[in-house]
């Protein structure tokens, strides 16, 4: 064996494995369990041997403890084998069957030990000075503390991922470097742990790594084992276990197959009951996951039968504000097309609770959930009428102007659905709609442009809102400047209608005229725009009497 002279460690264990394989030919009892231990004796010698081929063995901490546990082990092996063949100082059949499985599994724990310190390529890493890298230094200190969790005791283990934690905590960097170093697998596996502790911290670090966007994709790719683990954590974990698992099911939950699993795994029941009575931290990371859920149709079973509309509503009284958006957020996504589901939320009590958010939200930003929940309840124009009747026009009109492009277009939408007749366009043209729906047809977002032009065409179907429109002139132009085709993804049909509203005003035409709107119409007519060949038709018209007025 090529040990190197310096390492007395190398040297006594060698020594000690040679002793015990000497011993063992020449003991008659337990001759299976002897024999095992020798195959394994063997292999562990092999393994000291590829561990001092690498230059920093003898000085590498993990290598020296590694070292240390082998050591106690033969130790213990050799005393056992000098005992077994003197049967004379033996201490009786059954404690020296049990001191053998005791030598075994050792043994097996430092073959385990070996093979993960040997592969990490830990052993690899010299000394890392003041003139490297911090990312390198990270990196080394990453693959030393992932070795750390794969060996050793519980207590190592524990030890090694306190460390884990305070250096994923420092930077998204640091998180990045970790994944690529294999940390992922690793925190999955030490999820089996039978230490509590252990495996609270484990689920602590993973949920770090979900909120990293570079990293998600290692997460989500331990698949549905990862999955089984966070949702017996649901069930079982403490509250700050759980709290960290819906953490991590927010990362997992946006893949379709994964919102199935959770589904048909009784997620969402333990995600609602969580909601009921979970930490309020934990009520928010489970109302983010179920709003997640509740996108895919086919799960939305699972919420009914689970009462969970009720379990939402009620959040909103008494969750912190961030659970309150998650679980509005979560109510968006269950009443898309649901008319029935829209009126259970009414009979509960909905709009009440909607009332109370919008008015005690700490900021507009956390507004828009509200806003969009709003416009989906008014899709339905009975409970449109409510809404209005509730005082929400008065809510919905500064939102309209606010800093948040996605509040701003939420409302948008919401005026469009409640404009659902006569007297709300009229109400809501005399309360003030119109000009910061005209402000938003200049939007650097082609969404907000389109949710104006939308809110607008249904609007000025009322005649006193097309006379407050004509006295914006730059609403025309701006309307005119939406019918070019070079703006994508903006649907045609509802500059088109807005303008054709105004068009028999000869000011609007001149106005519409000298921004270029036939040229626009033109090419909108070929490529089948709804209702655009009717206004270009209405424009040549007005151009042609207006020839003739001349002459």
């Amino acid at each position: 064996m090529k040990v190197p002279p310096e390492n007395s460690h190398f040297l006594l264990s060698n020594n000690l494995i040679s002793s015990v394989l000497d011993d063992i030919p020449l003991i008659n009892d337990f001759k299976g369990k002897w024999s095992s231990m020798a195959t394994k004796l063997s292999d562990l010698r092999a393994q000291l041997i590829d561990v001092s081929e690498f230059p920093n063995s003898s000085s590498n901490p993990l290598s020296l403890d590694f070292l240390h546990s082998v050591m106690e082990t033969l130790t213990q092996a050799a005393s056992l084998s000098h005992k077994c063949r003197n049967p004379g100082v033996s201490d009786g059949k059954l404690k020296t069957q049990s001191d053998i499985l005791s030598v075994l599994t050792k043994l097996d724990c430092l073959l385990k030990d070996g093979d993960v310190l040997i592969k990490s390529e830990i052993l690899h890493d010299g000394v890392i000075s003041s003139s490297s890298s911090r990312r390198e230094a990270v990196r080394a200190e990453s693959r030393n503390l992932i070795t750390r969790l794969q060996i050793g005791s519980i207590e190592s283990r524990v030890l090694a991922i306190d460390s884990l934690l305070q250096l994923l905590n420092e930077d998204d960097k640091n998180v990045t470097i970790a994944a690529a170093q294999g940390a992922v697998p690793v925190l999955v596996r030490l999820l089996d742990s039978s230490s509590l502790e252990l495996k609270e911290k484990a689920v602590a670090a993973i949920s770090i790594v979900s909120t990293v966007d570079g990293v998600k994709n290692v997460m989500i790719a331990e698949g549905i084992v990862l999955l089984n683990h966070l949702l017996r954590i649901l069930d079982s974990g403490s509250g700050f276990a759980k709290e960290k698992s819906c953490l991590a099911l927010q990362s997992l939950s946006i893949s379709r197959q994964n919102a199935r699993s959770i589904g048909s795994r009784g997620g969402i029941s333990s995600l609602l009951e969580i909601c009921e009575a979970g930490t309020p931290g934990s009520q928010a990371s489970a109302a983010a996951v179920l709003r997640n859920l509740a996108s895919f149709n086919e799960i939305k079973e699972n919420f009914i039968e689970e009462n969970g509309v009720i379990v939402l509503l009620g959040l909103l009284t008494s969750g912190t504000p961030l659970a309150q958006e998650n679980a509005i957020g979560c109510l968006c996504n269950l009443v898309v097309d649901d008319d029935n589901l829209k009126l259970l939320i009414v009979k509960e009590g909905g709009i009440e609770f909607l009332k109370i958010f919008w008015d005690s939200v700490p900021s507009v930003r956390s507004l828009g959930v509200a806003v969009e929940l709003l416009s989906l309840l008014a899709s339905y124009s009975p409970i449109a009428e409510t809404l209005i009747s509730e005082g929400f026009l008065d809510r919905l009109l500064p939102v309209l102007s606010c800093g948040v492009l996605g509040a701003r277009i939420a409302a948008a939408r919401a005026v469009y659905e409640l404009s659902f007749c006569a007297k709300a366009r009229k109400e809501m043209g005399e309360s003030g709609f119109i000009t910061p729906l005209i402000n938003m047809l200049d939007g650097k977002s082609v969404d907000e442009k389109t949710a104006a032009a939308k809110a607008l065409s249904s609007l000025l179907q009322y005649n006193g809102n097309r006379r407050i429109f004509q006295k914006e002139e730059r609403g025309i132009v701006s309307a005119v400047h939406l019918l070019d085709p070079s703006i994508l993804n903006l649907d045609k049909k509802y500059p088109v209608s807005l303008l054709a509203s105004v068009v028999i005003s000869s000011k609007c035409r001149k106005l519409m005229a000298a921004a270029g709107a036939a040229l626009y119409l033109q090419k909108l007519v070929e490529m089948n725009v709804e209702g655009s060949k009717k206004l270009l038709v209405s424009l040549s018209r007005a151009k042609i009497w207006g020839v003739f007025a001349r002459s």
